[in-house]
């Protein structure tokens, strides 16, 4: 299992990460997601078939993407 943490810089409100959290949890492999709006990041713990290029690929899909 694998966790890290991407700083989005577009995170402005709780929409913002519940949107994120809710996108990024459809992908399979990912077990959980924490959005943080003080700190504009977000924590994703996944293991395969998740991969870090398909957590970005997701973000920017979505336009929060990672700094």
């Amino acid at each position: 299992m694998d966790k890290q943490t991407f700083q989005i810089p577009k995170i402005s409100c709780g929409h913002c990460t519940r949107t994120i959290e809710n996108e990024l949890k459809e992908l399979e492999g990912v077990s959980s997601v924490e959005g943080s709006v003080a700190d504009k990041t977000v924590t994703v713990a996944y293991q395969s078939p998740a991969t870090k290029e398909k957590i970005l690929a997701t973000l920017e899909e979505i336009n929060y993407p990672a700094a």
